[in-house]
């Protein structure tokens, strides 16, 4: 059990790590850095890595029953629709605001989902994993709160307006990030209801058990990448922004952006990992974890690169609150966990 949630801490480590090199990308546009992004990490990446160490690929993918293929296929692919709604949100409410209940509602909804396939665990169980769920919510909601007094102090430092607090676009980006994270939770579940069929394909083509979270990230990223590739095309066309791959920094860009589509795949590969070593509610734990270190990550590093600096000492104790409810979360959820 304790592999198991080292593991899910490590991935969303690495998940709220994977953007940092886009900082020091030259000469892209927002447009040029993600579509290149989306497509490495989405097709190429999985794709290669899928071939070269799945033995029996083809025979694996090739017999998975079609029912699985078509539950795993429109999961993920609602999966990139929220992901995608999440980036509109923000326009909306800015990215604390954004951030926060796209996340809150990915933890929440995503991390009750498998008990849909995978049977709810014993009550006892259950009580520590709902109450850890609660107070990793709580924390994600002072995060918010911090977000938003941030953004205030911000504003009122440099007196420039950085979000539309028209109450009509605010109700309408809450919406969409609710929406957009219920949308997402689609990985947690194609996570859950593809694991016991790639699992046994997997070890029956005489592949060691960690291979199975490789094998169910394939159909996962490719059916989530054609709603992301799509959209990042439409914006590449719409903000005339091709001709910013002909630049000479193209090459450093390209090595910095692959090295983001790595962090980004292997995160998701090493949370369906931690997920088998967690138990029967190895789904639910293991994204709960997952997530909540991610957001920690992300929050943390802002923290280090300066981003607070301008903020309030009340915000940044609301902030520092909101990483200790997550924290022990994480704690109550393990221990929970550890009563199977």
């Amino acid at each position: 059990m304790i592999e198991g949630v080292l593991w899910a801490i490590f991935a969303g480590l690495m998940l709220g790590l994977y953007a940092l090199p886009e900082k020091f990308t030259k000469g892209f546009k927002y447009e040029n850095t993600w579509s290149l992004f989306f497509l490495l990490t989405m097709f190429v990446v999985p794709s290669i890595v899928s071939v070269v160490l799945i033995n029996g690929f083809g025979d694996i993918f090739g017999n998975m029953p079609t029912d699985i293929w078509i539950k795993m296929g429109l999961a993920s692919f609602l999966w990139g629709i929220g992901v995608m709604m999440w980036s509109k949100a923000i326009n909306y409410i800015g990215l604390s605001l954004g951030f926060s209940i796209f996340i809150g509602t990915v933890i929440l909804v995503g991390s009750l989902l498998p008990f849909i396939v995978d049977g709810i665990p014993p009550a006892n169980v259950l009580l520590f994993i709902a109450i850890g769920i609660l107070i990793v919510l709580l924390g994600i909601v002072l995060n918010g709160k911090a977000g938003l007094i941030r953004e205030k102090d911000e504003k009122k430092s440099d007196r420039e307006q950085e979000v539309d607090t028209s109450k009509g676009s605010m109700a309408t980006g809450i919406l969409i990030a609710v929406i957009g994270g219920l949308l997402a939770t689609g990985f947690s579940y194609a996570n859950a209801v593809g694991r016991p069929y790639l699992h046994q394909a997997s070890v029956a083509q005489g592949n060691p058990d960690w291979i199975t979270a490789v094998a169910i990230m394939f159909p996962i990223f490719i059916s989530g990448g054609i709603v992301m590739t799509a959209y990042f095309l439409w914006q590449l066309n719409k903000k005339n922004a091709w001709g910013h791959f002909k630049i000479s920094s193209f090459s450093k860009n390209l090595f910095l952006i692959l090295i983001m589509a790595v962090f980004h795949y292997a995160a998701s590969a090493l949370f369906a990992y931690a997920a088998s070593k967690l138990g029967a509610s190895g789904n639910t734990v293991g994204y709960a974890i997952f997530n909540t270190a991610s957001v920690a990550t992300a929050i943390i590093s802002g923290i280090v690169t300066h981003e607070w600096v301008r903020a309030s000492s009340k915000a940044r104790k609301i902030l520092y609150a909101g990483l200790g409810c997550m924290v022990l979360g994480i704690l109550v959820i393990a221990y929970g966990n550890g009563q199977m």
